[in-house]
């Protein structure tokens, strides 16, 4: 495929560009082209078309580069809007109908809430982590809860000595007859 492009040639800093027919296949600062069909420096603004075999060469199938068919476009070579080459931000479309701008719109009150209720829920996880330590006093009532089961030990410790008087109680008549 046959392209139309800029091969520069000039010194370090001081551009100066071919306007070249050349395969797209080869590389822009190989030196290969089919035919040079222009110049450009742009240090002097100096521009030389040949305006009849760029046309041509279009004619054949060869496709210009963005910025040598903005050129073109200058030079009136060629009809049409110029394409723009540097990158511009994706904008929203503004012809939406109410339909679809209700539709957007509700979407994004769904975002709303959704960020609303997501606050809540870290809100509610702080205050549990705020709550902990009082989880720590139920533990304390725990360890007090372990000297009152010592109590029916102590009962079950009072109960002992009664089962050895009544065994001492039985001995006794035991022994005096």
């Amino acid at each position: 495929m046959l392209v139309i492009r800029f091969f520069r040639v000039g010194k370090k800093k001081q551009p100066s560009f071919k306007i070249v027919v050349t395969d797209k296949r080869n590389p822009p600062k190989g030196g290969r082209f089919v035919e040079e069909v222009g110049f450009l420096n742009p240090l002097t603004k100096e521009k030389n078309l040949k305006a009849e075999r760029i046309k041509y060469w279009i004619s054949k199938g060869a496709k210009p580069s963005d910025s040598v068919y903005n050129l073109l476009i200058k030079e009136k070579v060629l009809e049409g809007k110029k394409i723009p080459l540097h990158k511009t931000k994706k904008k929203k479309k503004s012809t939406l109908t109410s339909v679809s701008a209700e539709a957007t719109a509700g979407k994004e009150e769904k975002k709303e809430e959704v960020k609303k209720e997501v606050k809540e829920v870290k809100k509610e996880e702080i205050k549990k982590e705020v709550e902990k330590p009082e989880e720590v006093k139920p533990e304390k009532k725990k360890v007090e809860e372990k000297p009152e089961e010592a109590k029916p030990e102590e009962k079950k410790e009072e109960a002992k000595p009664e089962e050895t008087k009544e065994e001492t109680t039985d001995e006794k008549p035991k022994e005096t007859t």
